[in-house]
């Protein structure tokens, strides 16, 4: 379902995507939750089945594809590698930096993560 907020308040529902504004900001998720084998330690990997997938729970490493979560648009392709590990709310995010063209993203801890990885990762920075 997708659903268009302003300001926290609901303005209208589609089917693809959620777009949240905040302020003068405006970021779209696309909400795809799919299953896929890491292209770092091969491992296969399941859908999150409570958001969406996006790193690998075993080894922490996610892949350089969407420009916005889930589009699948970002020509880059390169692997995003875990290097840091920040306070979120009430989690923790993942910092990435991408092996092909250096930048640097975040994504949420799944709860399936390898916690052995979040410690060593915890310890980068």
């Amino acid at each position: 379902m997708d659903i268009l907020y302003h300001k926290n308040k609901v303005l209208s529902k589609t089917s693809k995507y959620i777009i949240i504004t905040i302020g003068d900001y405006m970021k779209k998720f696309h909400e795809l939750d799919e299953g896929f084998i890491c292209e770092n330690c091969h491992q296969k990997v399941e859908p999150l089945h409570y958001s969406s997938r996006d790193h690998c729970p075993y080894c922490l490493y996610s892949k350089h594809v969407d420009i916005n979560p889930g589009d699948r648009l970002n020509q880059c392709q390169g692997l995003l590698k875990p290097i840091g590990l920040e306070k979120y709310k009430d989690t923790y995010k993942i910092i990435y930096k991408c092996n092909t063209c250096k930048q640097e993203h975040k994504n949420i801890i799944a709860k399936d993560d390898d916690m052995n990885e979040i410690i060593n990762i915890s310890n980068i920075k």
